[in-house]
């Protein structure tokens, strides 16, 4: 019994230590050789040593506990954290503007919903509400493909223009008239400047920065609270 405990302690300690078994064995047995017949007393010795290594082997498991669970805790703030206080905003350049909201209905675009360019912008991609959605802008001031950060309503990528969205004026697609008023109206505020657009927006490039990996407990907070409202 006694070889078989030594050998699970010295296993153990070689996993949590680096020290390998036969580094162990030796220093066990290395001056049995030499004792000069006073072996039962160096055999207590042992018991004592090992008995030191065993309560250093509890006290780093205690230790590995502990740090496990800061890190839990630290993971579970930051999924808490709204997106407007999840990064640092402030180094993006900003621009005021005059931001509305608007839906792809007949209120807002003159079209019915079996217009065949019903909910088709400007840029060719199809309205979205999501984690990035689709807005309307000046292209002289945001040229299609633009990421905007838009506090309270997300990221915003220009893909629409519109007869009145002139000079430092945003549009904001909403999939409902009741979400426009309900949510946003009319409102005066700075945005955040994220990548200036080259003109040009496709529907491949817009669901691929809705299915960022890094993004999606951002996304799954959106959707959870679109699916509540």
């Amino acid at each position: 019994m006694t070889l078989l405990f030594l050998g699970a302690l010295t296993t153990t300690i070689e996993a949590i230590s680096g020290v390998e078994a036969k580094d162990i064995s030796n220093w066990y047995l290395d001056d049995r050789s030499t004792s000069d017949g006073s072996y039962e007393e160096e055999a207590e010795d042992k018991k004592e040593t090992f008995r030191i290594l065993g309560l250093t082997f509890k006290t780093m498991n205690t230790e590995q506990t502990v740090a496990t669970k800061v890190s839990s805790s630290v993971e579970t703030v930051n999924h808490d954290v709204p997106l407007e206080e999840a990064f640092d905003w402030s180094k993006y350049p900003t621009k005021k503007v005059v931001a509305t909201g608007y839906t792809a209905g007949i209120e807002s675009t003159g079209k019915q919903p079996d217009h065949p360019s019903y909910g088709i912008t400007y840029s060719g991609v199809k309205v979205k509400r999501d984690l990035y959605s689709t807005v309307a802008a000046d292209p002289n001031v945001f040229p299609i493909g633009t990421i905007l950060f838009i506090p309270d309503y997300g990221y915003g990528v220009v893909a629409d223009t519109g007869s009145a969205i002139k000079g430092n004026r945003l549009d904001l697609y909403y999939e409902t008239v009741k979400e426009v008023y309900a949510s946003w109206g009319k409102k005066q505020l700075d945005v955040y400047v994220i990548q200036m657009g080259d003109g040009k927006l496709t529907d491949e490039q817009l669901e691929s920065l809705n299915n960022d990996k890094s993004m999606q407990v951002f996304r799954q907070k959106y959707i959870k609270n679109k699916t509540k409202s």
